[in-house]
């Protein structure tokens, strides 16, 4: 029914990436994907936050790479750091 190929994408595509709550990162910072997960976003949303800079948080540029600060994501979402 399906080719080799076909069969490995959608056993790959069926695994949701997994991150850790909030309360255990302990990195200043974390990559767009993560930050959408903690906020219920997609991560197009987040980037469309910082290209137009007119979000709830701004990210940090690193080497052209959004990072968005953990201690920001905390003030928003209300958790005591």
């Amino acid at each position: 029914m399906f080719n080799k190929r076909e069969s490995e994408n959608m056993a790959t595509n069926q695994t949701p990436q997994q991150f850790p709550p909030l309360e255990l990162v302990n990195k200043p910072n974390v990559d767009t994907a993560h930050a959408a997960y903690l906020l219920t976003r997609r991560p197009q949303t987040l980037r469309v936050w910082a290209c137009l800079e007119n979000g709830p948080l701004r990210p940090v540029r690193i080497n052209g790479r959004l990072a968005w600060p953990v201690a920001e994501l905390k003030r928003v979402l209300g958790v005591a750091a």
